[in-house]
Parts: C-alpha cells; structure tokens; sequence
C-alpha cells in the first residue's frame, strides 16, 4: 500500500508540468442576398487566414477557451466581424450573408451554448457555483436546484436524477472518469466533492437522453472543464467552514500553463447543530493541479492530478430528540460511549494527449490511475430512555417525565477497502465534408480488495433482542426463560478480492443540416461494453451489451425563437462493485446490466421580458427498466440486493424558467414531477427509494437598489418527503412509508468591494485585487427540521417501535471572504 501511495506522489510531481490545449474550427457557407455563393471571401483570425471555395464554403481554426475575432472581407462586399468564444475542439457552423448595403454586420458573439441548446445540455456559470450559499457549496449544490435533480441531504454532495439512485450518475473531469468513495453511509463523512469549484471554466449537465459518446450510466452526465490560464492569478476563500486557495500559472512563452488548488473542510459548524452532542474532529483536505503543455500546434499534452485524505473522527457523547404529537408529546435520551474512526485516502491521475492528425482529424490517448484505500471503524454503545414528556415543563433540562423503554445498542464495524482502477482510452474526432464522427475505444480495470465485519447487538429492558429474519425459540422475557442461542441483531461478515476487466467503446454520427427554412440536428451513435467479473467464489461469465442512442432537434423558421428535441435511445449500466455485492456482503460475479429504454422530448424557448433575455425550457421524460437491481438507502450509503430480479419505470415533466430577473444576473426557477415504481420478483409495483413526487427550487440573485455593491444571493429548495425511514431489514412491500417533506432555504449577503465593475482604484489599496468580497451566509433560514432516516426504539411493555427521526442541520451562521489577484 505504501509503495502505491509513493508511485502515485512520484507520478504527481514528474507530470506536474505537463499540458493540453487545442484549437476550435469555424466552418459553414457565405451567400449574397440572392442566396448564391460567395467566393474568395477572405476569412482571418488572428494569424489564420483562409478563402471561400467555388461553392462558398470556408473553414477556419480560431483558438478555443477564449474570444477569438473573425474578419470576412470581399472586394465588392461589406465586412462582417464574428467574435466566438469556443471550447476545445468545438465546430461552430455560421452562415452569413454578405451584401453591398450601407449596413454592416455588427460584432456577434457566438458562444458554445448554442450548441449545447440544441442537445438538450445545461450549462451553469462558473462564477454563479462561487457565490450561491449552501451547507456543502459548490457544483452539486447548484445541480440541486435543476429540475429532475433531487437530494434531501445538504451534508451530501450525491444527487439523484429522475429516479435514478447516486450510483447512476457520470461525472467527467476534462474528459476523465472520476468516482467516489465506496464506504462512505453519511453525508458528514463526505467532506470533500472531488470536484474544485477555484478551478472550473464549464460546466455542462444533462439529465438523460444524452449522446452515446458518454458513458454507461442511466440517469445523467456532469461534464466539467478546467480552467487553462493565460496570465497569472491567485485566488483565496475563507470561512467558518474551511478554506481554498489556488493560482494560475503560465511561462513566459505560453507554451506551459498550470492550475493547482488546495482545499481544507471542517464540518463541526453544521454537525454541532444536529440534536447529537459530540467530540468532531474531522479533517477533510485535497490538492489539484491541471497542467498544460503545448508541445507543437499539433501536439498538446496535459495532466490532472489529485491527492485527498478525509479524515472522520467522531465521538457521540449524547443525544436528545423529542418527537410525538401535541397530545402525547414523547422524547427520546441517549448517552454514547466509544468512538468512530474513519478514514478515505485517495489518489488520482490522468495524462492526455492530443494530437492533430489533420485538419479534420483530431486523436486523443487518456490514460488514468484511481486509487482508493478507506476504512470505517467504530465501536459505539448508545444506551436509552424512551419516555413521555411532562407537558407543564417541556423545556425541562431532563424532559423525560414517564419511561416507557431503556435499553441499549451496541454497534460494531472493521470494514476495509483497497481499489485500484486503471483507464486506457483512445478518442478521435474526424471533421467529415458535412457532418462528424466521433468515436473512442477504452480499457478499464478495477481491483477490489473489501473486508466486512460489521455486526449489532440490541438489548431492551436488559433482554437481547433476536435477529428479525431468523427463525429462532419465542423470547418471551420476563415471562419464560429463553432458552435459545444469542445471537446479533445484525451480522455482516465477508472478504472479496476481485478484478473486473471492461472493453467499452462508441461510434456517433453529428449533422446540421436543413429542412425548408428550418435547421436540424443530428446525433445518432451506440455504445458496447463487455466485461468479466473474477475472484468471487463462482465464476464470472463474460457478458456483452450493445447501446444505441439519438438525438434529433429541429429550430423552425419562427418569430420566436424555438428548439424542439426528441432523443433517447437504449442506454445500460453494467455492474460497478458496489452493484456486485448483496445484503450479505458476498459478491454475484454475474449480475446483468441494468437496462433502461430512455424518451425525453423537449421544448427550448428564448425570449424577452422587461427588455432582457428569459428562457423557458420545458422537457417530458419517460424511462423503461429491466433487469433492474433493486436497493435500499441509508442517508447516503445504497445497499443491493444484486440479482436482477426486478422491473421498473421513471416518468416526469420538468420546468425551468431563467434569465435576467435583476438586470445583469442570472436566477432560476425549477419545477419538477416524478413517479418512479418498480416490481420485485412480480410482487406488483411499489415506489423506488427515489420517488420524489414533486420538486420546487429557486435560485435568485439580486443587489441592494441604493447601495448596487452589497449583492444577495438565495437558494431555496422543497422536495416531497421520500420513500423510507423504516428499518433496514424491513420488507417494502410491508412498510412503503414516507419521510417528511424537505424544506429549506439559504441565504448570502455580499459586500462587493472589488469586481469587474469597479472604476478608479488605480489609488488605493484595493488596486492589486481583481475581486474582493466579504459575506455572511445563513444556512436552513427558516430553521426547518428535515429528517433523513429514522432511528427505530423498541418499547418492551407495549412491544412496539417507535420511529426516532434524524434531524439534519438547524439553522447555522456562516462568514466568509473571497478574493482574486
């Protein structure tokens, strides 16, 4: 293990200085007023110059990740002036008209949102992430606010995307699989999401229906581009909650650019506002660098590197939560004594290449090293008293005023892992007359090595309590003497050391045409994937699967300016670890793919209201599953049963209304509907732990009229309560209850001292910044008490349950600065 950690550091430091970067293309046809052709047009962008063909046609490479100034000039025709702003080899189609008018074309701007409107992509701004409040800020924090996006949990970074669990969601990093822990079973152990907000440029999210040139997962792709500098800078954020800081660094011939972060995260604010009292002394820390190098103009090379350690240590010491109604008000006391210590290493890099073959051809190599070493362990006692409160004095220090039930659990666990997963994968991008093809081979290989020992005891008025599924003597105590074995409520025991190789691959075919007066988009490609699962006590068949997608979008000739899409396709998820691995902790080598037939049409509408920009994007969304692998959650924590054995479907309507509210920001409003039902083992259909029925969220940004400098920013979000809060073992066709309703809002100020706005500071001490604000922040603004699962209390005389729930955070307040040199 030590060894690895050493190779992976060396690795770290050799390719700290290595990069990519790559051009874009702007291609289409010049016509004159008439709709003919134009010839030798002279088309120039910086040092690139080239000429319209016969038929009108040009080509032109502008550099990408930044403004790029296009000139079209003609002997008897006016000039027109394009200004772009594309990504990485990104082709934008522009057809413009010349004439011989007094009129010229005025500078456009033309950015890669265009694109992405037409593939039903979500783009959210880098600066927005930096400013929204949130108890876990950041990207996913942002997601949370779109619709189909669900979580009730602001510790956790996971969401879920129209019925889909955590585990079927992509993230991408510069073209680069990433993933999370596998032990992690609470949103306060997370601590850090993988992703570093001080280094992002794009952001891209889709929420199904997407191109087959993403991976094998069902339910969505987050696809995120790190920032390639172009001067020097330095960025720096402080709170209550932790700490960033990062810098841009480029050589004086611009031929190396690199952006590193460091990032530090203390959860104690928001876990000492939970009802449990406790010693918490977390550490959560991560450093990042992205490091370019261009070798040629045909040549670029770069690495994204990562080295994170969290560490969870956590002592409960006691609990108090009152729960009931108005006319039996109850509570619930708990002392603790033990610990918990968990701890996530993990080890991350990947080197890419580009190479331009030709003008029309683009080969990428990627090559990348996960490794993952975690542990969870904890021996905690919790010892109870269950009673009614006095309800002359609920205030009471001790509330308790009649017991109903004591007793005590004990919780065992000594879980490892060990994971190492390699990628090798080959990317090409071939410019075809009028159309693309892209197209990619990849290996992956993951190394498992996983221990579990995990067990409970649970003890009620001094008599333990028998397991629930094992048929076992009655224990009737007091009354009669039992005489069968003692035995744990809960016993988990297994040791699985497996590989998995995978094969995968895709081919997609990209179009712009036109139909009449109208334009049209294609995108129509397939996935395979084929895979073998060894190491478990039976054989892993090798297993084959084939998925075809589209995409077909439509802008008609209208006043108003409209996108119509339809797109779906056959989209399946072979089995990670985690799917692999049943209640018992034992690995099924043969577990299919899920499989799961996606339709997703939509309508995109950009308009003006108050003489500013608005969009309205409405989307219906229908999925179909087999061969579905049904599960539980556990606040974060997804446990399979791992055989198949279900069928399943996710239906819904999505609403999202954005633009310019307050001149010059950016907010939203979400809507969502979602039913999601599954049918085990043909016992008829009940709703999946991720039925959230409705969803409601908004996202606003505003300044204060008299003083523009201090800015507020909202963040509200309202999920219908979910399916859950019974106990673990517990049968879901016997108990389909639902949690409660989750409710919160959280809100920013922002005294802005410096931004882009700010004039005449070339005096003053502020000159070195090119952004300086200090805010406050307050979480759960309404203080709304949002339960995340249930504890279950057994009440010995009356033999019932009682469900306990677990509040997530209180309201908390939070300070913060940030700046930018």
């Amino acid at each position: 293990m030590n060894k690895n950690k050493l190779i992976f550091a060396l690795l770290f430091l050799c390719f700290a200085c290595i990069s990519f970067a790559q051009n874009a293309h702007v291609k289409g046809i010049i016509l004159d007023n008439e709709n003919h052709p134009v010839s030798n047009v002279n088309i120039t962008s910086g040092k690139n110059s080239t000429q319209s063909d016969a038929n009108g046609f040009f080509d032109i490479e502008v550099i990408s990740n930044k403004k790029a100034s296009i000139i079209f000039t003609h002997i008897s025709l006016k000039m027109i002036s394009l200004t772009v702003n594309l990504k990485t080899s990104e082709i934008f189609v522009f057809n413009p008209v010349m004439n011989n008018s007094q009129e010229q074309m005025g500078e456009v701007f033309v950015s890669s949102r265009n694109r992405k409107r037409v593939q039903g992509i979500t783009t959210v701004d880098a600066a927005t992430i930096k400013k929204i409040p949130g108890a876990n800020a950041g990207i996913e924090n942002i997601l949370k606010t779109l619709p189909g996006v669900n979580s009730n949990n602001e510790l956790s970074t996971q969401y879920a995307v129209r019925g889909g669990n955590y585990d079927e969601n992509l993230v991408y990093v510069n073209e680069v699989e990433v993933y999370r822990p596998f032990l992690i079973r609470s949103g306060q152990q997370e601590g850090l999401s993988f992703t570093n907000t001080d280094l992002v440029q794009n952001v891209d999210f889709s929420a199904g229906g997407f191109q087959a040139k993403f991976g094998d997962k069902l339910s969505s792709v987050l696809d995120i581009t790190y920032r390639k500098p172009t001067q020097f800078g330095a960025s720096l954020e402080a709170s209550l909650l932790g700490g960033s800081a990062s810098v841009d660094l480029v050589s004086k011939n611009k031929k190396w650019s690199a952006v590193t972060g460091v990032r530090y995260r203390n959860n104690s604010l928001l876990v000492n506002s939970q009802d449990t009292q406790t010693n918490y002394t977390p550490t959560f820390a991560d450093i990042q660098t992205n490091v370019n190098y261009d070798i040629s103009e045909k040549w670029q090379m770069s690495f994204l590197g990562n080295i994170s350690q969290n560490k969870y240590l956590y002592q409960p010491l006691t609990r108090e939560t009152k729960f009931g109604t108005i006319d039996q008000p109850m509570a619930l006391a708990v002392y603790y004594e033990g610990q918990e210590k968990d701890q996530y290493d993990t080890y991350f890099g990947a080197l890419k290449t580009t190479y331009k073959a030709s003008p029309s051809l683009t080969l990428k190599f990627i090559g990348s090293l996960f490794h993952t070493t975690e542990k969870e362990h904890f021996d905690i006692l919790a010892q109870y008293r269950l009673g009614n409160v006095d309800p002359e004095n609920p205030n009471d220090a001790s509330p308790i005023d009649f017991t109903r039930g004591i007793g005590s659990q004990l919780n065992h666990a000594r879980n490892d892992l060990d994971a190492l997963i390699a990628n090798a994968e080959i990317k090409g991008f071939k410019d075809w007359k009028e159309s693309q093809l892209e197209f990619g081979l990849k290996y992956t290989r993951e190394s498992i090595r996983d221990r579990i020992v995990e067990w409970e005891m649970i003890d009620s008025a001094g008599f333990s309590i028998n397991p629930p599924l094992v048929i076992l003597p009655q224990n009737n105590q007091p009354y009669a003497p039992y005489t069968g074995p003692l035995l744990p409520y809960q016993d988990i025991r297994a040791a699985n050391f497996n590989t998995i190789n995978r094969f995968s691959g895709y081919a997609q075919w990209n179009k712009q045409s036109e139909l009449g007066s109208s334009q049209i988009w294609y995108h129509i490609g397939a996935r395979f994937q084929s895979w073998n699962v060894s190491g478990a006590s039976e054989e892993g068949k090798n297993q084959f699967v084939v998925s075809p997608r589209a995409q077909f979008a439509i802008k008609p000739d209208w006043d108003r300016d409209m996108v119509f899409r339809i797109s779906g396709g056959l989209y399946h998820q072979p089995p990670f670890y985690r799917e692999l691995r049943d209640l018992e902790g034992v690995v099924n080598p043969n577990v299919k793919a899920q499989e799961a037939i996606h339709v997703v049409v939509s309508n995109d509408y950009n308009f003006r209201m108050w003489n500013r920009p608005f969009k309205w994007v409405t989307e219906v969304y229908y999925k179909s599953l087999s061969d579905v692998n049904v599960y539980s959650i556990d606040n974060v924590r997804i446990r399979y049963v791992a055989n198949n054995n279900a069928k399943a479907y996710a239906q819904g309507l999505d609403f999202r209304l954005n633009g310019e509210f307050v001149p010059g920001t950016e907010s939203w409003v979400s809507f969502g509907y979602l039913k999601t039902e599954e049918n085990y083992e043909n016992k008829g259909y009940i709703a999946r732990p991720t039925d959230q029925r409705l969803k409601f969220a908004m996202l606003f940004q505003d300044y204060m009229p008299n003083i523009p400098s201090v800015k507020v920013y909202l963040n509200l979000v309202y999920n219908t309560g979910l399916p859950g809060g019974a106990p673990a073992y517990s049968d879901p066709y016997l108990y389909q209850n639902r949690l409660n309703d989750y409710r919160r809002a959280d809100i920013g100020f922002a005294k802005v001292f410096v931004d882009a706005s700010t004039q005449n500071l070339k005096t003053s001490w502020l000159k070195n910044f090119k952004e300086l604000a200090v805010g406050l922040e307050i979480f759960n603004l309404f203080n709304n008490q949002n339960a995340i699962t249930n504890t279950w209390v057994r009440d010995v005389y009356s033999k019932n349950q009682y469900a306990i729930p677990n509040y997530m955070t209180s309201r908390v307040f939070n300070v913060k600065i940030n700046a930018r040199l």
